[in-house]
């Protein structure tokens, strides 16, 4: 166990008046323990007591070992997954991850009636938001990576490009750096595809004056990286330019204002007035960013009704937008460190209007 992790842990347990939580994300448990498990259909609940007790119930599939500070509770498939953790159960309120499937919480419930459960991710959700020394420089190093990708993703787009040969180009670069494997797939979006915010790529072939959308992520020795660039190939037109260079004002206003003590609803708020004042308010359709870490998306929300404060250690992305249907989208997107006096960009990919041939 994470001894300094699991200590933050519990002190969000003894603010959130809970007892006893499970926990469940594969995420929130390689966190506190350095296990990663993606249980699929079988049944991974690390539990923990106020008191600091922890255990891990887990199916023996997994092949954990044991390890100081945490006792390992092993069921086999032929065994009923939950019997062990409704045994070990204090009575009273549980704190319940938001991740963890039902059918495994109606057996429990279904055993132990004495127990009510409550939504018990913030304790752990609040301590992954503010990254430790560690988590910093994995992050900066899959940051490090994505702006060698990005840059070779926009040297490769030219006559006769594919979205969906163009996606599997990323993907191949991202092995060639380490990358995790992850199952997201990469966003490239050529022209009015660009107004769809998460269109998937497909057959679709590159044409003179499309804007280019990467929003290219992937895990990176467990840590994500997130960004996104838009250029245009051979021409940009007058309204393409407009746009542009709007939503990399809106990008830059927002990270200007970025620094201790700042609700997240300010930073939102001062990306989209730019973008609002421009005339292209209605075109901006989604919150200004999400947190990043062991998760593409976890908190903090970056949005207009987040009711997080910038703190030091938290990242989180800044992706300002406007799509116009029919006929582009321009997206641009970093990931920013609170530090102690502002913010740190992770990422350092030119955000210069790009016309390439």
């Amino acid at each position: 166990m994470n001894q300094a992790r699991l200590a933050r842990v519990l002190r969000n347990m003894e603010r959130d008046g809970l007892t006893q939580i499970v926990i469940s994300s594969t995420a929130s448990v390689y966190y506190l323990t350095g296990y990663w498990v993606e249980p699929m259909e079988r049944m991974l609940a690390l539990y923990i007591r106020a008191d600091g007790t922890c255990r891990l119930f887990a199916n023996a599939l997994f092949a954990l070992e044991p390890q100081e500070g945490l006792e390992l509770v092993l069921h086999q498939d032929s065994d009923a997954p939950t019997a062990a953790l409704s045994a070990a159960l204090l009575p009273g309120t549980l704190g319940v991850d938001k991740a963890w499937p039902s059918k495994f919480l109606i057996a429990l419930l279904a055993a132990r009636p004495d127990v009510t459960p409550v939504l018990g991710s913030a304790p752990v959700d609040d301590a992954r938001k503010y990254k430790d020394a560690d988590e910093i420089a994995a992050m900066r190093r899959a940051s490090q990576i994505n702006d060698q990708v990005v840059e070779a993703a926009i040297a490769a787009v030219r006559a006769g490009a594919v979205e969906s040969e163009l996606a599997a180009y990323v993907e191949g670069l991202y092995r060639q750096h380490g990358a995790d494997r992850s199952g997201e797939g990469q966003l490239v979006c050529f022209g009015p595809n660009g107004a769809d915010p998460h269109h998937a790529p497909n057959g679709t072939v590159l044409r003179d004056g499309d804007s280019v959308v990467l929003d290219i992520f992937i895990p990176i020795r467990r840590y994500w990286c997130d960004m996104t660039r838009t250029v245009f190939f051979r021409s940009v037109s007058d309204e393409g330019r407009r746009v542009y260079e709007t939503v990399k004002a809106a990008n830059l206003a927002a990270e200007a204002v970025i620094r201790p003590g700042v609700p997240m609803k300010d930073i939102d708020r001062a990306a989209r007035k730019l973008i609002e004042d421009a005339g292209y308010g209605p075109f901006f359709t989604h919150r200004l960013g999400h947190g990043c870490g062991l998760d593409c998306h976890e908190p903090p929300d970056n949005s207009a009704s987040s009711p997080a404060v910038a703190e030091p250690g938290m990242v989180f992305s800044v992706e300002p937008g406007i799509y116009l249907p029919g006929k582009l989208g321009v997206r641009i997107e970093d990931l920013v460190l609170v530090t102690e006096d502002g913010c740190e960009v992770l990422n350092h990919a030119s955000k210069e209007l790009r016309v390439v041939d």
